[in-house]
Parts: structure tokens; sequence; C-alpha cells
């Protein structure tokens, strides 16, 4: 390890169009998906056969088979073999939080070069018998004759061989996501049509990025599938307002499926590295990943499990002696639009910043032309351990463009946020000069 740290260059990344599940990915898996991202990757950095000192990331609904999918995801690339798979499991944080430790590691002098990455599908979810009938199957395995195999299935029952369907509720509480963030939306009174007004502004936002040219590079062919397909150009507000609720269908429910990110499949990857492994490549630095937090909440006592993101930014704010306002591009992931919202107004409350941040003084308000300028997951969707490395290349392209800082905001199941902080080389040498 160096002595003093080093900074982590953030070199670009790719990912593969976004598509909602039981599609156009409906006979693909997590290792197809992943592999193909980091594909994307080697082939758009010239690294066919290269050494890469770790490949980590990994996906939330996987298979028992997927035990160590990062591993096989490099098995099935260029990458020279010797190249190390870590396989890593953060709900929807999951990849922002493989270049977090990726990163330390390259800061340390511990390695020189890594690629982030995650990939989920729920249209491949792993089906599951009783618990009884499992262990019937066991049982058959370890018998040796015909005979003693069928002993295994006396006094089998049919109920025994419904398979139960996968489930993304919280164990703790048994509500799905979509259930707790509507009841953060009715604590902090977050209207159906400010969430429609985000929406609205999310696919508009990733249809101009498409027509600009602008997501071009950041993302490569699957399946034959060229671009996101949960993404809609012709979206209205008027056409948002006719949607029935999607999880409280009473008349206090606000959350419908185009306000809501759908099931999506898809996989994406990020390439990490020092800044003397960059210049022995002829890499340019998009931007450098400087500062990162995890953090989280009681969501089981009523915390909201979607409000850690605050949390976390404001630690790592304190940490680094930065304010909210101090950032020009803001990427909070839009797991619901009323989960932005929220994350928005709770910065902006005093009571919540002194009970729940310790602040003397609400953290305020942010630009919100700086939110999100490209789009989000409410418009491209969102495959869970894919959105961080979506974020942080899409975020250091920007970086690269425009120059300046850039606060990433992602919340995940489980009541975790995880933030960190991104910023260009011009910013970075100026800050240096001075």
């Amino acid at each position: 390890m160096t002595g003093t740290l080093r900074r982590i260059a953030v070199l670009g990344g790719s990912r593969i169009p976004f598509c909602r599940s039981n599609t156009l990915y409906a006979d693909l898996s997590n290792l197809d998906m992943m592999s193909a991202a980091i594909t994307g990757v080697v082939d758009k950095f010239k690294l066919k056969g290269a050494h890469i000192d770790e490949v980590v990331g990994g996906a939330v609904v996987t298979h028992s088979k997927d035990f160590n999918l990062a591993r096989e995801a490099v098995l099935s690339t260029k990458l020279a073999p010797s190249t190390p798979g870590i396989t890593l499991i953060q709900a929807c944080g999951t990849s922002l939080e493989a270049a977090l430790m990726s990163g330390a590691k390259i800061a340390s002098g511990e390695i020189e070069s890594a690629i982030s990455t995650g990939s989920d599908t729920t249209s491949d979810a792993p089906i599951v018998f009783s618990k009884k009938f499992s262990k019937r199957l066991v049982d058959m395995g370890m018998q040796k004759t015909a005979l003693d195999k069928l002993k295994v299935f006396k006094g089998l029952s049919p109920g025994e061989l419904a398979p139960q369907p996968p489930n993304v509720s919280e164990p703790r509480t048994g509500l799905s996501m979509g259930q707790h963030c509507e009841l953060m939306a009715q604590e902090w009174k977050i209207s159906r049509a400010d969430q429609d007004q985000l929406a609205y502004e999310s696919h508009k936002k990733g249809a101009e990025a498409y027509a600009s040219g602008y997501i071009d590079d950041l993302i490569v062919p699957c399946a034959g599938v060229y671009r996101d397909n949960n993404l809609r150009e012709d979206i209205s507000i008027e056409k948002l307002a006719t949607l029935k609720n999607a999880f409280e269908k009473s008349e206090r429910g606000t959350l419908t499926a185009a306000n809501s990110t759908p099931l999506t499949d898809g996989a994406s990857a990020v390439l990490l590295g020092s800044e003397e492994w960059a210049k022995a490549r002829n890499l340019p630095v998009l931007a450098y990943l400087t500062h990162g937090q995890t953090w989280a909440n009681d969501f089981v006592a009523g915390e909201g499990l979607l409000m850690a993101p605050t949390i976390a930014v404001s630690k790592l704010l304190d940490r680094v002696g930065l304010t909210l306002q101090d950032f020009d591009f803001y990427e909070i992931h839009e797991a619901f639009a009323a989960q932005v919202l929220c994350t928005l107004k709770a910065w902006e409350d005093p009571t919540y910043c002194k009970n729940v941040l310790g602040k003397d003084a609400p953290l305020g308000s942010i630009d919100r032309a700086k939110l999100n300028v490209k789009g989000s997951s409410l418009a491209f969707g969102h495959p869970f351990a894919a959105t961080g490395a979506r974020i942080v290349a899409n975020l250091a392209k920007l970086l690269s463009i425009h120059g300046g800082r850039g606060l990433i905001s992602v919340c995940t199941a489980g009541g975790m946020g995880v933030a960190a902080i991104m910023e260009a080389p011009k910013s970075i040498d100026v800050k240096a000069a001075a």
C-alpha cells in the first residue's frame, strides 16, 4: 500500500439497454447480462486479454448457482482469466458500493484497476418449492436404489408441489417497497400530481438524452436490443393522471405504475483505476470518485424504508465540509418519484433535520434544474444491482463535459442508503492549484 492516498479515476462505463421484466430479456440470466455489460467495457477500453485487479458486483435476485456471479461473468468475457471476481450484494446500492470498496483499494495502492458491476432480472427469478418438498428432493438424492428413491415420496400431498412465487417484500415487515414508499408519501404529504410531474420530467430528459446522441456511447446492444424499452418519448401528464393506484387502492393512494420504477432486467459496469494505470493505457480520466458514505435507519420502527439516504448524505457532507448546495449535478436514484420528493422535503424540514440528522438548521433545497438532468430510473428502469454503476458512468460523462462536482444518492431495501461524491478533473486541478 502507498503512504498517501491516491485519486480514484472513473474512466467510463457501459450498460446494456434496460428492459421491463418478462419482455425482451425474458430468456437471459444475470450471468448473460452481466457478461454483456462487462464485455461492453472490455471492448470500449480495449481491454481484451488485460488483467483487471478485481471485478466486484452482484445481483439481488439470484439462483444458488450464482454463488460467485462476478467471477463467472469474468470468465465469460475476454478479460485475462487471472482477473478475480468478487460477488457483493447490497440491494439497490450494490454496484455503487462496489465502486466505493474497489475505489478505496485503488486509493490505498492495494490495486490499480477495477470494474464495478451489477445485474438483475426478475424474468429469471428462482422458483422455490415448500420446505417439506425440498427436503424430499434432498433425501431422494441420498438414496441409492430406485425403490428407495420412490419411498421418499410416500405420503406426498399435492399442496407440497405448489411453487412459492418470488417475494420482494421486506422480511421484517412483510410490506413491499412500494407499500413502504406509499406510507412515506402519506407521511410527507407528497401529492400524486407532484409525483407524476417528476416521472414526466424523467422520461422527457431521458428521451432528449437519446435524441441528442448523449446515450450512444453509454450503451452496448444486447440480444438485439438497442435502447431501453421503458422509456416513453410521448409521455403526457394527462395520460399519467388516468392511471390507477398501484399499492394503496383507496383514495389515499398516490403511487402508480408510472411514477414508480417497473421491475426491470439489465446490467451495467464501470471502469475505475489509478491515474498511473489510466495513463499507461492512454485512457482519459472522466471524473474522480472522491468520497462515499453508507448508512441505515430503523425502518421497522417507522423511520421510512427509503429515507436512509437523507442520513448518508448528511453524514457525508459533514465529513467533507460541504453543503447540500455545493454541487453542479444531483443524481438521486428514482426508485419512486415519491422517494425523491420525500428526500428533498426532508432536507428542507427543520424538525427532521434536527431530530434525525442532528442539525441546528435544515440542509436546505437544491436547484431542481441540476437534478437527474439526463433522466433516471423512472425513465430507464431499475435492475436493482445495476443502477449504481449506471449512475456513476453517467455522472462521470456529465462531469467530463461540464466540469464541476456531483452528488449521488441511492436508496436500498433493508433501510439503507449509499451516497457518493464525484468531481471533474478540472475542478480537482483548480483546487489543487489554489
